[in-house]
């Protein structure tokens, strides 16, 4: 049985585009399914989970799709500045951050503003939540690298990391994360909160990927997408995706392959299909698009992929070491409304714009 997959896109053009991928023949049929003219400003994030798909713009708003009934579902209203990064934990909630420095959870069954944190002085410009939920990191333009305790909401530490960091990631096991400043891939081990090693890509980053723990899908100002090896430091295996640069990489695993989404500024979304083994060899083109429009985000919407969560005992961790300690003793945690996210009691409060529907 062929793979339900949607292809989601944002553009400079204001528009967000669908794409359903039929993956049942040799080479994928993408066929246009929707497009979304919400905003008023270009897109600048965007973010799938099991049932909804959400897009971030420079106009302030976080556009609310509902892919079940095929409809729009509202829009969230609370940052001031442009909305610079979204992702989804699992199906209960998303994540925010924006150019007003703050850092938003939203529970996705009333979708309301849980709670909101100051959680950088310049903008946040990256977040990711670890896999177990506990946790979540951000980098800002205050040139820090700050990790979240989810259940508590406190900030468990924060790292100062000397430059603006645009991108942070955790790796899918939550042992390790990277952050990317520019050019450079810096990884980093969770028990120590220290550089374990460095990647170096030819032209500035624009987004990253990790296919597993060990391979991850770099992609710069260039129209070259680079597979590198966190151990070896290094490109493994690289190859032309495009015309003009690279803008934006996710991927899904098929049963026995990985298929790397590629999004440019030439306007195309590509599906390559590559085997995760030993020796990498360049991936071969599944299917592409043509959307005519400058891309800037991508993500896939796949509803099988369902995190499963299950409820365990709140951490109270508050160094990096006792962090892994407490990840090390259970995979997965519900965040419930009375545990998410309290504010920072040492900054003034910010009153609530107000979100929903």
């Amino acid at each position: 049985m062929a793979a339900v997959v949607e292809l989601v896109a944002g553009s400079y053009e204001q528009v967000a585009f669908g794409y359903r991928v039929k993956t049942d023949e040799e080479e994928w049929i993408s066929k246009a399914d929707f497009t979304h003219h919400a905003h008023t400003a270009s897109i600048s994030a965007v973010a799938a989970s099991e049932r909804f798909v959400v897009t971030g713009s420079k106009d302030e708003t976080i556009q609310l799709y509902d892919m079940k009934k095929r409809i729009e579902h509202g829009v969230l209203l609370h940052h001031d500045g442009t909305i610079t990064c979204l992702e989804f934990y699992g199906t209960s909630h998303l994540l925010s951050g924006g150019e007003d420095g703050l850092l938003c959870v939203w529970s996705t069954k009333k979708w309301e503003c849980l709670k909101s944190i100051k959680a950088h002085k310049g903008h946040v410009t990256s977040l990711s939540v670890h896999p177990s939920g506990k946790l979540a990191l951000s980098v800002g333009t205050d040139k820090t690298l700050r990790t979240w305790n989810l259940i508590n909401g406190r900030s468990a530490f924060i790292k100062n990391i000397k430059q603006n960091a645009h991108i942070v990631r955790w790796s899918p096991d939550g042992n390790k994360y990277v952050v990317v400043v520019d050019d450079t891939v810096n990884i980093y081990d969770l028990e120590t909160a220290s550089v374990t090693g460095t990647i170096t890509n030819p032209k500035r980053i624009s987004s990253i990927k990790f296919l597993n723990n060990s391979i991850l899908a770099v992609a710069g100002d260039d129209e070259i997408l680079r597979l590198c090896e966190l151990g070896k430091e290094k490109s493994v295996c690289e190859f032309k995706a495009h015309e003009t640069r690279v803008k934006a990489v996710d991927s899904f695993d098929m049963e026995d392959y990985c298929v790397v989404v590629t999004a440019s500024n030439d306007g195309f979304i590509k599906m390559w299909k590559l085997l995760l083994k030993e020796e990498l060899d360049p991936p071969t083109l599944l299917g592409e698009v043509n959307t005519t429009a400058r891309l800037t985000c991508l993500a896939v919407w796949k509803p099988s992929s369902v995190q499963q969560i299950t409820e365990e005992p709140a951490a109270q961790a508050t160094t990096s070491e006792e962090l892994a300690q407490e990840l090390s003793k259970t995979k997965r945690v519900r965040i419930t409304m009375e545990e998410v996210i309290l504010e920072d009691e040492s900054k003034p409060k910010k009153k609530k714009k107000g979100g929903g529907k």
